[in-house]
């Protein structure tokens, strides 16, 4: 043990930690791979019997060369490191994920590379890279028992073709898990020997020519030597392990025992410090590697150019989208390395942010479970030569980006929003590509040479190198640091430079100086001209390497680069922060949005509510209480930089592309620590072994001497500085002890605060035993209920406005681009939860499939039973105004609303659109519980372990979607413009039964945000009638109407044609309601339509409010929040001029307020978002808008009086100054004017008269109404308002105390209006038309 941990005591600065040794157990023999095992285990409890019960039988359809037999760990080195200690389970598994195979003579046997990596509980990495080769089997008992399994197998084979020739046994296994028929596909395939020589159709089978004979075949088993790192050295690594291959298999033996070499990479190669270089030694030839700087971007030495090459830019660019967006990600390939390459590259180009979710690049046969996983994750799935991608059944497929490496194809989820800027990124990917001679459309070009391909070149040079010169340390470039100095010293002085000259001419040799340089000069030129082709690569992969990521970091410092000033940082320590750091607020991001050009907009929104970003904010928070996070370290020097040399122009806005200016700089950083090598490494050497022990034969890999490898030296100088720097750490770490909290209590806190809405990171490879899976996904049913918590709070938080900031929760600033990325966040969670231990996939959403199972079951029912639907699934909501039909509520009637929609194409979009119209509707809670409430259902499409099947938190769930029906939402109405929606309009009259039938023919026109309905005839005298629930009667008027989604309902216009002897009718409003949404609409009028009546309006524009429902369930109750577009709730009354005639005048202060505060509501309408403020027309219009405080302003002072029995309006008033002005000549009134006629009594006139020339017969007060609004569009109302004062019809018409008669008043009042003229104010076409200016 002792000997154990002095060779771990440098660990955290070896290059290596581990090495090992994978493959076949002579002792144990032949084990089947626990994965069949485990497979039984899961389908038997998915059919409700005992596990146990099962016998283990074997797998015999299966030909033993085509099945996985168990590997282990046979050796590693060293026994354990304290840092990282040795995990054996996982390391196997991940060595060798099959699990062991077995080839003969005749098959293939070229050996292959792969990586992986084992991502700790705290969030780092250790890398593993894997050598794997076959070995000839010498054991006899080993060649024996697969001589047996072989003859088993023919028995079973014949077996089953006499029985059943047309089709196998294993088509005929009911096995309908998704899991199981993921792996069937899988492993349905042959291996590429088998199947080529599977001729004329036949079944790939047991029989002469491919099975196994141990007199006649020689026998392979697969063996894998793997080095275990803590930085990801992936060509270094690669090239060490290939020449410890080539030692075993080459003709002669290695200069030294490869005991030597092992040693030598595990004790005595230090990991090169950052910003430098090192060389060290394999068995024939010298490895560099280098580290990048401390301002430099991270290590990353897997090939960039190789991804880019696999799937194209453009496909890579999409892939890169949806890992910010944290979607999930499975990748499919052949090749294990290509898996890892594609993961690796693809999570390296996330600087500065970094993946926080599961990450298995590799998944382990054993771990195909783990697909079913409800949380983001990033895996690679091995596919088998000709697997057919439709045969691969995924358990969700809903968000998933599946990337098909080997067919250079990509799946996108939907509703994806772009990278921005896309277009010109790619095109400056290409320029990178291109300039080393890449394609930017990728492609299949020739795959990676074999490892056996350097044969050839090996052993040419290990002809001609002895071990003498590779320990001449002077042949690899390594000069003594001092003397390199003094070398540059003098060559860069052009002084000592004439004296040495002088000193060559008089005969004085400066030997020291002359030996220096031409040492130096030796060693650059075979480090240029003597480089290795494969060094010139290695090179040439780095640079492109750091000058793609570059790109890519160039693009979030662009995006990002004033970041900073929305971080909310008001916590006084670490302590209170990490606290509370659930509740709190760390980034405004309304503002940020706000800040951004708009087509940044789609993208951003998403990303800045990822799991990434909030760990980004996270880091830079805690920045300001300890060390700096690496990574944001690297992003906020960029920032700075980009700062100091480019100056931003104040407009943020700008969505001008700006190219990468740091790709010639970053490449030359790499290349000069490459040329110019700043360590060399202790050579390998002779170690103190006993005689006899690891003897070479040719081809087997020797048993290692276990003594000499299990520690190492505790005398290196590099182990010495690591310990005085160690020494260093926890001097400073304890002099700091007293301003940080408890290290525990400080982890815990970091440990909660970073796992919010997030699960593992990898899953728990040592233990695959049924109750780690069942622990494992007890796991996720926690965090989805956590994650559900969170996302409704957050809705209703950003949703509830003003009362939110009441109650401390932030600013009321939710823009719709918010609401919608947060709806579909909440969209994407409810996939994941259905999707969480289904039995049987089918479709890609998981919820639509359900909603399909149930929507056939109860329609069966209903035919059985031959009566509608019954209460318990449907229930009609109650009615929310006289003479509307009460509406059908049930999740089958959303069903067939939403099957109804041809835009909708897929079962995803279907999803999505159902629970939007759910949550608008105010029913998602009821629906979903109303689904889940057929039990006997829902056991049969889901596993025992699912989330659905976890009562107590299926409760919480629906209880937290519950709480969303305390706020409103057009979710469904405003994303699904373009589709067909029934309306029914009710015209209920007063209830006076004279008053209530016309014999005219009455018209009606809705309209919307997004259009209007067009005229609407209806037929006179089809008057329904209804009763309430008083049994009293009412009558109205009802049509029925399908138009193009109008949106939010605005304005109605209502009219007659005046026809009839019955042609006067009394309208108390009309009612509007949309059949899909249930929303409805109550336009009130409380006025005459008739000519000889009121105004003689046969025509009025009414301005609608929406009705809030309602709604019996208790989940209703709690809204305090005030509807949209809703009016106050103020009875309108029957006619302007009645205000005088009753005792409620409002004073004037009251009216110069209302003045004052309609105009504030409009100003504050063009200060918000453009898609976020709602209608203008309720501001201009409706109760508490201008036309309605601009009627009290008119009216005060007013002379009603009626003469000849007849109303007096203020557009008389108007009519009357007209009359004056264009006759102020004949009448001899023209002196009483201050001014003559000028342009605004021209353009009052002129207005006036359109009014009243138009063919629609509005009444004197929509003729008001039309003329302010008018007026305030073309910005007249100001100039308009003096004129008014001033002309000497006032006298005649209003007292001496009207408002309109006070100067001061009416130029405060013009000033008020005034401030309307920044304002592009529109006007819906139903009040301009027929209006001819």
């Amino acid at each position: 043990m002792s000997a154990t941990m002095s060779g771990s005591g440098s660990a955290p600065c070896r290059f290596a930690h581990y090495f090992i040794i994978c493959g076949i157990d002579n002792e144990t023999g032949l084990e089947p791979d626990a994965l069949a095992a485990l497979y039984q285990w899961l389908e038997a409890d998915r059919q409700g019997k005992d596990p146990e019960a099962l016998a283990a039988g074997e797998n015999f359809d299966q030909s033993p060369l085509k099945r996985t037999f168990k590997s282990k760990v046979l050796v590693h080195y060293p026994e354990n490191i304290e840092c990282n200690p040795f995990d054996q389970d996982a390391v196997n598994m991940l060595c060798m994920p099959k699990g062991l195979s077995f080839r003969t003579q005749r098959d293939s046997r070229t050996p292959q590379f792969h990586s992986f990596l084992i991502t700790r509980e705290d969030g780092s990495r250790t890398y593993g890279f894997v050598h794997t080769f076959y070995e000839e089997v010498t054991s006899p008992q080993i060649c024996s028992a697969m001589q047996t399994l072989h003859q088993m197998h023919q028995a079973e084979h014949n077996a089953s073709a006499h029985n059943c020739p047309s089709s196998s046994s294993s088509s005929s296994s009911s096995s309908s898990s998704s899991m199981d028929s993921l792996a069937s596909s899988l492993d349905e395939v042959e291996s590429p020997s088998s199947t080529s020589s599977s001729q004329g159709g036949r079944r790939s089978c047991g029989c002469s020519g491919e099975g196994y004979d141990s007199v006649r075949d020689t026998l392979y088993v697969s063996k894998a030597m793997c080095l275990i790192t803590p930085m990801p050295f992936m060509h270094a690594c690669k090239r060490f392990l290939s020449q410890i291959h080539q030692a075993v298999i080459s003709h002669q033996p290695p200069p030294l025992p490869l005991e030597s070499y092992i040693y030598n990479i595990l004790y005595e190669v230090p990991l090169p410090p950052p910003g430098r270089s090192l060389k060290f030694h394999g068995v024939y030839e010298p490895i560099l590697c280098q580290r990048p700087g401390v301002g430099e971007l991270p290590l990353a030495d897997f090939p960039l150019g190789e991804a880019f090459r696999l799937l194209g830019v453009e496909n890579l660019v999409q892939l890169f989208t949806c890992v910010l967006l944290e979607m999930q990600i499975l990748l499919y390939s052949q090749d294990y390395q290509r898996l890892m390459v594609v993961a690796e590259g693809i999570t390296t180009l996330l600087f500065p942010f970094q993946w926080q979710h599961v990450y298995v690049p590799i998944l382990p046969a054993s771990l195909l479970h783990f697909l079913d996983a409800p949380v983001p994750y990033l895996m690679g799935l091995q596919s088998k030569e000709g697997t057919d991608r439709s045969k691969l059944e995924l358990p969700q497929e809903a968000n998933l980006c599946f990337v098909d490496v080997d067919n250079h194809c990509i799946e996108l989820p939907e509703d994806f929003p772009q990278f921005p800027n896309k277009t010109e990124f790619i095109q400056e990917l290409s320029e990178v590509l291109l300039s080393y001679g890449l394609s930017p459309e990728g492609g299949n070009t020739s795959p990676e040479p074999a490892v056996s391909t350097q044969t050839s070149m090996l052993e040419k040079e290990l002809k001609s190198t002895s071990l003498s010169e590779l320990v001449d340390d002077r042949r690899n470039g390594n000069l003594g640091g001092e003397a390199l100095d003094m070398l540059e010293l003098l060559q860069g002085n052009p002084t000592l430079e004439r004296l040495q000259a002088l000193a060559k001419r008089t005969g004085v040799k400066v030997a020291r100086l002359e030996t220096l340089a031409a040492g130096q000069k030796a060693v650059r030129d075979e480090s240029v001209g003597g480089r290795s082709p494969v060094e010139e690569e290695e090179l040439r992969n780095a640079k492109l390497n750091v000058q793609l990521r570059e790109v890519f970091a160039a693009r979030f410092a662009t995006m990002f680069a004033d970041y900073e000033s929305f971080v909310i940082q008001n916590s006084p320590d670490l302590e209170s922060w990490l606290t509370n750091r659930e509740q709190m607020h760390n980034f405004d991001k309304a503002s940020f949005l706000s800040d951004q050009p708009e087509p940044y907009l789609p993208f951003l929104s998403h990303f800045i509510e990822t799991q990434m970003f909030a760990t980004f904010i996270d880091n830079k928070i805690m920045s300001q209480w300890e060390e700096k996070e690496p990574l944001l370290r690297v992003f906020d020097g960029r920032i700075e930089k980009a700062r100091l040399y480019n100056v931003r122009a104040p407009s943020l806005r700008s969505s001008v592309y700006q190219k990468c200016t740091f790709l010639k700089e970053s490449a030359q950083a790499i290349e000069q620590r490459l040329r110019k090598i700043d360590h060399t490494a202790i050579h390998p050497h002779l170690l103190d072994m006993k005689i006899g022990q690891g003897k070479y034969q040719q081809g087997f890999f020797p048993k290692l001497q276990a003594d000499v490898l299990a520690s190492g030296p505790t005398n290196n100088k590099w182990s010495n500085r690591t310990c005085s720097t160690q020494r260093r750490v926890d001097r400073h770490r304890q002099q700091n002890e007293h301003l940080v909290l408890d290290n525990d209590l400080k982890e815990k806190y970091m440990q909660e605060a970073r796992n919010l809405g997030k699960n593992l990171r990898q899953p728990k490879l040592s233990d695959l035993s049924p109750a780690v899976i069942a622990q494992t996904n007890w796991k996720f049913v926690e965090g989805l209920l956590k994650e559900c918590k969170m996302k409704t709070k957050r809705m209703l938080v950003e949703k509830m406005g003003r009362e939110a900031v009441e109650l401390g929760h932030g600013e009321a600033n939710i823009t719709g681009l918010e609401e919608n990325t947060l709806i579909a966040s909440l969209c994407d969670l409810l996939e994941r939860i259905w999707s969480h231990g289904l039995q049987v996939k089918q479709g890609k959403s998981a919820l639509w499939s359900h909603l399909l199972h149930y929507q056939a079951r109860e329609e069966k029912n209903e035919m059985l039973s031959e009566s509608p639907v019954s209460n318990a699934q449907e229930r009609r909501k109650p009615e929310s105004s006289v003479g509307l039909p009460a509406l059908r509520v049930s999740v089958i009637q959303d069903m067939r609303h939403i099957q109804n929609m041809g835009e909708i194409k897929t079962d995803v979009g279907r999803a999505r659109a159902w629970i939007r119209l759910s949550l608008e509707k105010k029913l998602l809670s009821q629906h979903l519980k109303q689904l889940l409430s057929n039990q006997a259902l829902t056991k049969k499409l889901y596993k025992r372990y699912a989330f659905l099947r976890c009562e107590e938190e299926k409760e919480q769930f629906l209880f937290h979607l519950l709480s969303l029906n305390a706020v409103d939402y057009f979710c469904f109405t405003s994303v699904f413009t373009t589709i067909m929606i029934p309306y029914r309009a009710v015209i209920i009259p007063i209830k006076k039964l004279s008053n209530t039938m016309t014999t005219s023919n009455p018209w009606l026109c809705v309209s919307g945000e997004l259009g209007d309905s067009g005229i609407l005839q209806i037929t006179k005298n089809v008057l329904e009638m209804t009763f309430d629930s008083a049994f009293r009667p009412h009558t109205h008027i009802s049509i029925a109407f399908k138009r193009q989604n109008l949106g939010k309902l605005t304005t109605v216009q209502l009219g007659h044609d005046n026809s009839g002897l019955l042609a006067k009718w009394l309208v108390d409003c009309v009612m509007v309601r949309n059949e899909i949404t249930g929303h409805t609409y109550k336009f009130p009028c409380g006025r005459w339509l008739g000519k000889g009546v009121d105004d003689g309006s046969l025509e009025r524009v009414l301005i609608g409010e929406f009705v809030v429902p309602c709604n019996d369930d208790d989940g209703g109750r709690g809204a305090k929040t005030p509807p949209l577009q809703r009016s106050p709730s103020q009875i309108r009354r029957i006619s302007i001029t009645s205000l005088t005639g009753r005792g409620n005048k409002p004073t004037t202060v009251q009216i110069q307020e209302s003045i004052g505060e309609a105009v504030n509501n409009i100003i504050k309408h063009f200060h918000k978002p453009e898609k976020e403020r709602g209608s203008l027309t309720v501001l201009l219009c409706g109760e508490g808008g201008l036309v309605w405080a601009l009627e009290q302003f008119f009216h005060h002072g007013f002379r009603s009086a009626r003469i000849f029995q007849k109303n007096v309006f203020v557009w008389d008033f108007y009519e009357r100054i007209v009359a004056f002005m264009e006759n102020a000549d004949q009448i001899g009134d023209l002196q009483e004017i201050p001014e003559p006629l000028g342009p605004n009594c021209e353009s009052f006139c002129r207005y006036v008269n359109a009014i009243n020339n138009m063919p629609r017969n509005i009444g004197k007060d929509g003729k008001f109404q039309l003329l302010v609004c008018l007026g305030a569009r073309d910005r007249l109302l100001p100039q308009w308002l003096p004129l008014l004062a001033e002309c000497p019809v006032i006298t005649r018409m209003y007292e001496e105390n009207a408002l309109l008669r006070d100067k001061l008043t009416v130029s405060s009042l013009v000033g008020v209006l005034e401030t309307l003229s920044d304002f592009p104010i529109t006007l819906e076409t139903s009040f301009t038309k027929s209006v001819e200016l």
